[in-house]
């Protein structure tokens, strides 16, 4: 159901809020760069410093921008269920095409609650669900086994996953199939992963490189593995960088040197060190993007 090159936004700040002008700024340049949807208030978009009010505000904004020109997958995920049904129902409501919900982080469930977590949104919420994996930000792996039951339900579509695992990836495709749709979670591996039967990737860079993200999905999805790789390569450096740091702090400052929105986080979240900002400028310049 989704696929191609989604943009993980962020959510530019100003003075302490929501700077609203400039997210629709940076959605309508999105869909001019020809990306294939957009992801608002995930990780990327500090959907864990946005209160609820915030959330929805956001979620709205970028469904009202976008006006069904691509789709738009909603953010929605907690450690609680009941929110996460919750923010889902909201997102529902608005008019978002899909939800995109990380693995329960902090209090650490068993497969077991991970896979009953899941089903009791998915029977609540009448909406194409993507589930995400994040071990690193979660404390916890969505087993390949989880993923064979979870494909089983009817509303869960896809999965973006950021394991880092490409055994666990193999395995995910081999006991789901076409039944569950895989997006990259990770940059640098959508090309790889897009190999395995992937279908594309809900990607970081692309805030600041959509078009040529885009591009590199797409020649994958179309079996021209030479362009992709040529793709890849030139933009690895600036992958690398993105993340030298925790994301989003290096992608907000990336785009605040091309003069997208503000260089504005929220704490406990703070600015690049100037040894690493450094580094992120250098492969911004070897891209001609500064």
């Amino acid at each position: 159901m989704f696929n191609g090159a989604l943009t993980a936004l962020v959510t530019p700040f100003r003075d302490g809020v929501i700077d609203e002008p400039k997210l629709r700024e940076l959605i309508e340049w999105q869909i001019a760069s020809g990306i294939d949807g957009l992801v608002p208030c995930g990780s990327t978009g500090e959907s864990a410093t946005l209160s609820h009010a915030e959330h929805e505000r956001v979620i709205k904004i970028t469904i009202e921008q976008a006006r069904k020109r691509v789709p738009v997958v909603a953010g929605t995920g907690s450690n609680a269920t009941a929110e996460a049904i919750r923010l889902t129902a909201a997102a529902r409501e608005m008019g978002a095409d899909g939800a995109l919900l990380l693995s329960p982080y902090y209090n650490k469930p068993t497969q077991d609650g991970i896979f009953k977590h899941y089903k009791t949104i998915a029977e609540s919420v009448d909406l194409p669900l993507v589930v995400y994996n994040i071990p690193g930000r979660t404390a916890s792996n969505i087993a390949p086994e989880t993923f064979g039951r979870l494909a089983e339900i009817r509303n869960i579509v896809g999965v973006k996953e950021a394991s880092g695992s490409m055994d666990q990836i193999s395995d995910i495709h081999r006991l789901c199939g076409d039944r569950l749709t895989i997006l990259s979670g990770d940059d640098a591996l959508t090309a790889p992963i897009i190999a395995l039967g992937g279908k594309g990737v809900i990607s970081t860079i692309s805030n600041a490189m959509p078009r040529e993200m885009r591009d590199l999905a797409a020649s994958g999805l179309a079996g021209d593995f030479a362009h992709a790789r040529e793709i890849h390569f030139r933009m690895l450096p600036l992958m690398r960088a993105l993340f030298i740091e925790t994301n989003p702090i290096p992608i907000k400052q990336a785009l605040a040197l091309m003069g997208k929105c503000a260089n504005e986080l929220r704490l406990p979240l703070v600015p690049m060190t100037p040894a690493a900002a450094e580094k992120l400028k250098a492969a911004m310049r070897q891209l001609a993007l500064i």
